[in-house]
């Protein structure tokens, strides 16, 4: 760590275990004593914590497959990165908001509720990605800032077609109660034994987010979350698919220093399109190879 880095937080335990035990209710509280702010602040631009891994049971950062198992670990790192200037705000599921919230942490911060975690990670059932986290009632109800749902789609598979009308009727009940809702879409195909993976092909994203942006009965609230293409160069043509406003995704750009380098350059120069408005990045952020979280992290908002 280098001299001078910001200490992570101690996170107490007990004493968070005694809360949810004696009063449940302080989670409720929390939330409705919470400083809100706009979604976007005078730049117009947002940096994003990703935190809602766990909940598909993929816990994995890089080579270390238990990374993020950890709970008070986990909401350690999580605290120091939203210490840091420039960090807008955090998406998690119920249980890591919740947690949040008792800690204190999520004052003047934008709060994304995650969706849709169904689709557990390596499941034969992982393209059923059912929504299992936050409703839009339940972001309302608390106050939150926004919604996120992830949308893979195999044209093999005739269950995506439940999928997709599921993530079309979700973004119309956000859109009702006039919350913005995040989709993060991927066409995708199983490997001959049986894997999942995304095809990051400048078509394949092309044709996902036309599927996205079509979603629903308004796009008056929708934006758009998405990888950047296996060749970087091919962004600026994907990104002229939708005029809604975009973030970029993140994802785990492993431990090695090279391919976090390659990954940066990729986003700074994605960052530079019209639509793309920030990017929302978790693992590779949160745990980095060198421990930094906080250099990692300011690396990341520097690229803004």
């Amino acid at each position: 760590m280098r001299a001078g880095t910001p200490r992570q937080p101690h996170v107490d335990v007990g004493e968070l275990v005694r809360l949810r035990t004696r009063h449940p209710e302080a989670v409720a509280e929390a939330a409705a004593r919470r400083v809100r702010r706009p979604l976007l602040n005078e730049n117009g631009r947002l940096m994003i914590v990703a935190a809602d891994h766990p909940a598909r049971g993929a816990l994995g950062v890089g080579g270390r497959g238990l990374a993020m198992a950890n709970r008070a670990d986990l909401l350690e790192r999580l605290c120091l990165a939203l210490s840091r200037p420039g960090v807008d705000g955090v998406l998690a599921t119920a249980d890591i908001l919740d947690d949040l919230l008792l800690l204190g942490a999520l004052d003047g911060k934008v709060v994304m509720g995650s969706m849709n975690r169904g689709g557990l990670q390596g499941a034969s059932f992982e393209l059923d990605d059912r929504f299992t986290g936050h409703r839009p009632e339940d972001i309302a109800r608390l106050g939150f800032d926004a919604g996120k749902l992830l949308l893979r789609l195999d044209y093999t598979d005739p269950g995506s077609l439940t999928t997709l009308e599921s993530a079309a009727r979700a973004v119309d009940a956000m859109a009702e109660r006039a919350l913005p809702v995040f989709v993060e879409p991927f066409i995708c195909r199983r490997t001959p034994e049986g894997r999942l993976v995304n095809d990051l092909s400048a078509e394949a994203v092309t044709r996902s987010i036309a599927i996205a942006s079509g979603l629903g009965g308004s796009s008056a609230y929708t934006w758009l979350k998405v990888p950047v293409t296996a060749d970087p160069d091919d962004m600026a043509e994907v990104m002229a698919t939708s005029t809604l406003p975009a973030v970029l995704l993140g994802g785990d750009i492993g431990d090695s220093p090279e391919g976090r380098l390659a990954a940066y350059e990729k986003w700074r120069g994605a960052l530079r399109l019209p639509t793309v408005r920030g990017l929302v990045a978790g693992r590779s952020l949160l745990y980095p190879a060198d421990g930094d979280v906080a250099a990692a992290v300011d690396t990341a908002v520097g690229l803004l």
